[in-house]
Order: structure tokens, then sequence, then C-alpha cells
């Protein structure tokens, strides 16, 4: 089967080769688009046994990439999240290998998470992070670790992830969410398709010497939760679970959700979209769900 985003994309150069760090659902996802483009890929997961791992690497285990694999990698993308010290585990076990590659680009993909709870408010790239989430203050020193070393670093900040498999339209048909109502609470989104795509459009940008040093990759909408999985239910044609208020439904959320909803902010994606010109594939959630749908494993009965 063809892959749709492949007639979004641009081929990378003749001779280019990248190594994706993590083949995680991000990871995977641009390992094929790539590898659909043309381009030599080779990607990492913790055990070789995975799909779709070309290569083992586990800092944790002290299992690391063959200095050989760097050979001829001109690209390098970093999807790895910060390990339980707080450091990058490419950094850790590969920063000065990578100090002395002549690579043309490196991407780290980084959270939204680090500009804080804005109270609703838009974010942009020049706003100053403000972290108050653990995970997102590691997400940050991480950052600062890639933009400190002398490398052709480029950081791509995600709101929440979605797409086939990992999306409303699977919590809505196998009945494993909430309609949680926090008034004015918004969440800002990007279809999986729109991370790899944008960030070849990137790629293409930063050897033509346009490489702004933080991107936020979102879509135009923030919205609320409950319009997410409205539209979800609609498509599936499956019944709405009942609303909860949001005091009541925190009194069972885990500690890792619960803070999820203590933040409210929404990305702007102006400098993607406006200055450097990428033009987005799902450029609301309504085309993203109808994309999952499509794609979906699970059979829609009526």
């Amino acid at each position: 089967m063809t892959n749709p985003i492949v007639n979004h994309c641009k081929p990378l150069p003749s001779g280019a080769k990248l190594l994706i760090m993590g083949g995680g659902f991000t990871g995977q996802n641009f390992a094929k688009t790539a590898r659909a483009l043309g381009t030599e890929v080779l990607c990492t997961r913790r055990d070789i046994n995975k799909n779709g791992a070309d290569i083992a690497f586990d800092s944790e285990k002290n299992e690391c990439i063959p200095e050989s694999v760097l050979e001829g990698t001109t690209h390098l993308l970093s999807c790895i999240p910060p390990g339980k010290d707080g450091e990058d585990p490419v950094l850790k076990t590969m920063g000065k290998k990578l100090q002395s590659t002549p690579l043309e680009w490196i991407g780290y993909l980084s959270t939204t998470g680090v500009y804080g709870d804005c109270k609703g408010e838009w974010v942009k790239e020049s706003d100053a992070p403000n972290p108050q989430q653990k995970r997102s203050k590691r997400r940050l020193r991480c950052e600062q670790s890639w933009q400190e070393l002398d490398l052709p670093v480029q950081i791509l900040r995600l709101p929440g992830i979605y797409g086939p498999g990992r999306s409303a339209i699977e919590s809505i048909l196998k009945e494993s969410t909430k309609m949680v109502d926090k008034p004015k609470q918004v969440f800002s989104r990007i279809h999986v398709d729109d991370i790899v795509a944008a960030t070849v459009h990137l790629m293409h940008l930063a050897a033509k010497g346009i490489k702004p040093n933080v991107v936020n990759l979102a879509d135009n909408v923030p919205c609320s939760n409950i319009d997410v999985l409205s539209f979800a239910a609609y498509l599936t044609k499956k019944p709405l679970p009942p609303i909860e208020k949001f005091e009541i439904a925190a009194k069972s959320m885990s500690p890792m959700a619960l803070s999820f909803w203590q933040e409210n902010r929404k990305v702007c994606n102006h400098l993607l979209c406006t200055k450097l010109g990428y033009n987005l594939i799902h450029p609301d959630y309504k085309s993203g769900l109808q994309d999952c749908l499509q794609k979906t494993t699970f059979k829609n009965e009526e």
C-alpha cells in the first residue's frame, strides 16, 4: 500500500542516511515514510526483537549502538525521553561520537509541556519555558543539553500526539474513556502524519540555512476533550459515555492523567505554518480522526 504522506513530502537528497533513536509510535511512522521516500533508515529499539528494530539501544543496560552505524549518517532524529536520572540517554552514551560525526541535521522531539500552565493562553517559541511537572523539567534540561553542544540540533516541541491505533476513535470503540467537563480547559494536539511531514519539511529548510532553534508542531484547533470524543463518537456511531465534572473524575485519575489536566495552554503553530510554509495534512482533529477511522483495525458495528 502506498504511504499517502509520501505525496506530501519531498525526498531527502540522494545519499542521505537517517538514524532514528527510539522506534516507538512516532519513530516507526517516521521510518516507514522515510524509507518510502527512498532514504536509507536505521531505527533503534530497546529490544532487537521488536517490530521495526534495526539496532538495539538501551542506555540503562549499557547497550549502545556500534560506531559503524554513524558512518555516513547525515540526519538523526531522537525520539527518546529523558532517563530515570533526568539525563538524555542519547547524549549520555553518544554525545562525544555525535560531535565528531559530520551530521547535517539533528532533531530532538520534546514536549510543549516545557511551557507549563499558561491559563489557556497561546504559547509560541519566543515564550520562556516555565515547566511545573517533573517530567517537563527533565525535558527542558535535555533540550538545554542538546543546545549546549556544537551540533546542528533543532528542538521540536510536540503537544498531544495521536494517529491510527492511538486516538479517540479507539477510546470510544473500546469504551475506555471518560467525558470530563472542565470549563475553559483545552488541549493542543498533532497527528503523527504531520509530525513526520513537518519534520521532513524542516530538514529541507535546514539544508538551505533556514533553521530556527525551536519549532512548535501543532494543529490549528486547540479544543476540549469533550469536543474530540464527541466527534469520535459521531464517526463511529457509538454512544458517548456520561459526562463527569472534573472534580468528580479527578478522584479516580492516575497522578499522570491528573497532571495533564492541571495545565491549560493553546500551542501556536504560526512559525511552522506561516513563516516556514508548512501545509498541515490534518489541520484539525476532525480531519485527523477521519483518517484514524479509515485506518482503524476495529470493526464498526451498526
